[in-house]
């Protein structure tokens, strides 16, 4: 197989240098082009479409002057084949953003190897199955979410809203992917949420109302102002002088008398068809 031909762009010089040297290790690398800002960055992918030679892959840091990582991304994810962007950079709270740009790999300075190298293994992957990174959700297409390469941009959206994408989390520096169906509930906590699964939590910078619209069509209910729950974790559903609590995980948890009837509708609904 040959090598996969990147772009590594950073406008501090030490870094993008750092950058280089590893991923000059990794024998999955070919060709490497840098850059010293998304401007650069712009003209040097046009010169490589213009030459036949697409770049297949951008490690993009995201704080630069002028066009920052988060606007040159959403500016990648409309071409028509778009190059499968990694972040690297030393800030985890734009971790979201890279999410809804439809990142392949979120990675924190000090990049260390390993984690550079799974971030290859995902690009080289999606690149030999063909999956263009602006295939999911990119605005060319004009979808929301996952899917194939080609046309159908709306069908690619219903989709996307059937099987949301995963939410990335940061665990010890480490940028993970936990899916809706991991997820029993969600706790609001300001403009943050916090991811309940069987094992831990995660806190993600996401208003739990945003993390509602977009998870509603994984079978998520909103239940109280504060949580937000997956339909099929609930055990049980209890009443008791007027005040209704479900049983999620072992946890209770309130239910306000707004959204009663419709959970107590929804439960119904899915015992008939069980």
């Amino acid at each position: 197989m040959v090598g996969l031909r990147v772009l590594a762009v950073d406008d501090e010089a030490p870094a993008l240098d750092d950058l280089v040297h590893l991923l000059r290790a990794d024998p999955r690398i070919g060709e490497i082009c840098t850059a010293r800002d998304g401007a650069a960055a712009l003209r040097r992918l046009d010169r490589a479409l213009a030459e036949g030679r697409p770049i297949a892959a951008v490690f993009l840091d995201i704080r630069m002057p002028g066009l920052d990582g988060t606007v040159l991304g959403r500016v990648l994810a409309q071409f028509a084949r778009a190059p499968h962007i990694v972040y690297v950079t030393a800030y985890e709270e734009h971790a979201v953003d890279a999410f809804e740009i439809k990142a392949t790999d979120y990675l924190l300075k000090p990049v260390r190897p390993e984690r550079l190298a799974e971030a290859i293994r995902r690009v080289t992957e999606r690149t030999r199955t063909g999956e263009d990174a602006g295939s999911p959700g990119s605005a060319g297409d004009g979808a929301d979410g996952a899917g194939g390469g080609g046309g159908g941009g709306g069908a690619r959206a219903m989709d996307a809203r059937a099987e949301p994408e995963p939410m990335p989390v940061e665990l010890g520096g480490v940028t993970r992917f936990v899916a809706p169906a991991e997820v029993l509930y969600v706790e609001a906590q300001g403009d943050y949420a916090r991811l309940h699964t069987a094992g831990a939590s995660h806190l993600v910078r996401i208003p739990l109302a945003a993390l509602e619209d977009r998870w509603r069509g994984a079978g998520f209910v909103r239940v109280h102002r504060s949580h937000l729950v997956a339909l099929s974790a609930i055990e049980e559903l209890r009443l008791d002088s007027g005040r209704c609590t479900i049983l999620v995980g072992g946890v209770e948890l309130p239910v306000s008398r707004r959204h009663v009837r419709e959970l107590r509708d929804l439960l119904v609904r899915k015992a008939r068809r069980a």
